[in-house]
């Protein structure tokens, strides 16, 4: 009996020793494979320049592991798909375009996607286009999707420039155009001068982009508001040329000077005609032009003239005003001369 106890119990010895050396084995096999799979999504990738991987709205692991492997920033797809389950990639994923670094490893890929910012793209709308052109713009802006086929409403859109992802939308920029114009309206509106000689946000969006047309100089604005504000007071014209232009082209350069018949056709724009604002605005005024209505300096000005170096030259009187314009005459006569010899 003593016998096949022992028998029994060496036995068990055996067994034992056999499961803690399988499971040794084991151990050691699983931290082979670990380490070889760490050292496999640590190792240096192919890609030999900086490239752009564009993960489009919808797209898993599985989709991303093929364009990468396409794009030859991984060798195997299959690594990936399985670096992603370990990461727990799939929840991260976002759309969007991600600069892959030149030698990125698939560790590298997995960080960036699961931290990394989306690259932005950038469209500039400058100040005093009007909304016909900002459309065009915003259609001839690669990289956005839709296409916009009807202007919004002249002078509702803040010319600025706008940050966008590969596949936004067309429309999306136009709305943000529309949010923030109406954002800056609420916020300078409140701080407005007295006794300006308008009384609605509308009214000064209009007066706003005539300053925008008038001058590019943003020092200036001020001045040419309170020009255009005194004018207003005294029951005077506008008197504005890029009123006329707008009246005959709706805005698109004239190409030439205006005519004299010009000045004296009548259109609901032709501020040497009406009295007071026109209609509508007629271009998209951007906030400096917006605050200079709001707030113009404090001057008695009543006329401005081109001085011949981009700026203006401001005047009180007629008689000052038609001195300047004779000597800005002279300038344009001399620049003639300039360019025929």
């Amino acid at each position: 009996m003593r016998k096949h106890q022992a028998q029994r119990g060496g036995a068990a010895a055996v067994f034992l020793r056999l499961v803690v050396m399988g499971l040794f084995i084991a151990v050691i096999g699983a931290g082979v494979i670990t380490f070889e799979l760490n050292r496999r999504l640590a190792e240096p990738g192919p890609l030999e320049e900086p490239s752009i991987l564009w993960i489009e709205r919808g797209n898993g692991v599985t989709t991303v592991a093929g364009k990468l492997e396409e794009m030859g920033a991984i060798e195997d797809d299959r690594l990936f798909r399985l670096a992603g389950r370990l990461n727990k990639l799939a929840p991260d994923l976002r759309a969007g375009e991600f600069e892959i670094p030149a030698g990125a490893s698939v560790r590298d890929i997995i960080l960036l996607l699961k931290e990394g910012e989306p690259l932005l793209r950038f469209v500039t709308i400058p100040e005093g286009r009007t909304s016909r052109q900002v459309l065009s713009i915003i259609n001839e802006t690669a990289l956005l999707e839709g296409t916009l086929e009807e202007p919004p409403a002249e002078g509702s859109l803040l010319p600025e420039t706008y940050s966008f992802q590969r596949g936004d939308t067309r429309t999306s920029i136009l709305t943000r155009m529309e949010a923030a114009h109406n954002e800056v309206l609420e916020e300078l509106w409140p701080g407005r001068a007295e006794g300006l000689p308008f009384d609605t946000m509308e009214e000064a969006v209009i007066l706003a982009s005539i300053v925008e047309k008038e001058t590019g100089i943003a020092a200036e604005r001020p001045r040419v508001a309170a020009v255009f504000v005194n004018r207003m007071k005294k029951g005077m014209r506008l008197q504005s040329d890029p009123t006329i232009i707008y009246g005959l082209t709706g805005g698109e350069p004239l190409g030439r000077g205006i005519r004299q018949s010009e000045l004296k056709r009548e259109t609901p724009y032709n501020t040497y005609i009406i009295r007071g604002l026109p209609p509508t605005p007629i271009a998209n005024p951007g906030r400096d032009a917006i605050a200079a209505v709001l707030n113009p300096a404090d001057t008695d000005d009543l006329y401005f003239v081109a001085d011949g170096t981009g700026g203006h030259v401001f005047a009180t009187t007629l008689r000052d005003h038609n001195e300047n314009v004779r000597k800005w005459r002279q300038v344009e006569a001399e620049r003639r001369r300039t360019e025929t010899q």
